[in-house]
C-alpha cells in the first residue's frame, strides 16, 4: 500500500494568506517550516503586536482570507534567493516587490487595500516571525493534505474544490479519503526527509472561498461536519530529518 502513495504537489505562501505558489522541489530542514513559506505577514491596524519587534504572533493580528475573501484569489511567484515575489489577482495589476524593503512594504499595503474590506481594520505594516515562519500555530509545522479527501469532499458537495482553498504545503495521493487523520504519531518518509505527524488541522471559513474568483462559493465547513462529523482537513507534521523532496516522490509510512 505504501508504495502507491506519492507526493502530488508542493505549495508555499511567501506572505501569510496572500498568494499561493506551486513548486517542483524543495529542501526541508529539521524543526523548520517549508522554506519561503509565510516568511512575511501583513498586520492590520488593530494588531496587538509591535511593528519593530519581529516574532511569531497569533493569526488574529493579520490580514487573512477568512476576513477578506478576495485575498484567496492571489497567486504568487517567488525568487527566494533575491527575496522577491510577484503577486497576481484577477482584479488587480500584478506587482513585483521585496517585502523586506520599506518602500516595497508601502507598495504592498497600497496594492492590498482595494482587495480588503473597508469594514475591517486597514492593512498597517509588514512583519516577520524572525528566523521562523508566521504559521497559524507557534510550532514550525509543515501541513500535509490528502487529495483523496479533497475528491471525496468535492463529490459530497457536487463541486470541484481547488487545493488552494486549504492553503496546505504538501499534497499526497494514494491514501483512502481522510485516512491521514489516523496517522497521528506515525512518520512519513518523503524523498530524503522524514516527518513526524503531530495533529489534525481544524478549518475556518476561508475554505468556503473559491480561490479562482475570491468569492465565497461552497459551504465546506458544513459539508465536513455533515459528512464526517468534524471540521478537520489535513494534518500538521514536524520535519524530523531534513532532505530534499520533489513532486512525484514516493511517500512511505514508517
Amino acid at each position: 500500500m505504501t508504495a502507491e502513495i506519492r507526493l502530488a504537489a508542493i505549495v508555499r505562501h511567501p506572505v501569510k494568506s496572500i498568494g499561493h505558489e506551486e513548486i517542483a522541489r524543495v529542501p526541508l530542514t529539521a524543526g523548520r517550516a517549508l522554506p519561503f513559506d509565510r516568511v512575511w505577514a501583513v498586520a492590520h491596524e488593530a494588531a496587538q503586536i509591535a511593528p519593530d519587534a519581529p516574532q511569531w504572533a497569533k493569526k488574529m493580528n493579520f490580514l487573512r482570507g477568512v476576513a477578506g475573501p478576495e485575498l484567496m484569489a492571489i497567486a504568487a511567484a517567488s525568487q527566494p534567493q533575491a527575496r522577491r515575489i510577484t503577486l497576481r489577482h484577477p482584479r488587480a495589476e500584478a506587482i513585483t516587490l521585496s517585502p523586506d524593503r520599506t518602500e516595497d512594504q508601502a507598495r504592498l499595503l497600497a496594492w492590498l487595500r482595494p482587495l480588503w474590506p473597508d469594514s475591517r481594520p486597514a492593512p498597517a505594516f509588514v512583519t516577520t516571525a524572525g528566523d521562523g515562519a508566521m504559521t497559524d500555530v507557534p510550532q514550525q509545522y509543515v501541513s500535509v493534505l490528502n487529495l483523496a479527501s479533497l475528491r471525496d469532499l468535492s463529490g459530497r458537495m457536487g463541486m470541484d474544490l481547488s487545493i488552494h482553498r486549504f492553503r496546505g504545503n504538501l499534497w499526497i495521493d494514494g491514501l483512502a479519503p481522510f485516512a491521514e487523520l489516523d496517522l497521528i504519531g506515525r512518520r512519513l518518509r518523503i524523498g530524503d526527509a522524514v516527518l513526524a505527524v503531530c495533529e489534525r488541522i481544524t478549518r475556518c471559513r476561508a475554505t468556503c472561498t473559491d480561490p479562482a474568483t475570491g468569492r465565497e462559493s461552497g459551504e465546506t465547513l458544513a459539508a465536513l461536519k455533515a459528512g464526517y462529523g468534524h471540521q478537520d482537513f489535513g494534518i500538521y507534521a514536524m520535519v524530523e530529518s531534513g532532505g530534499e523532496i520533489a513532486a512525484g516522490d514516493p511517500v512511505e509510512l514508517i
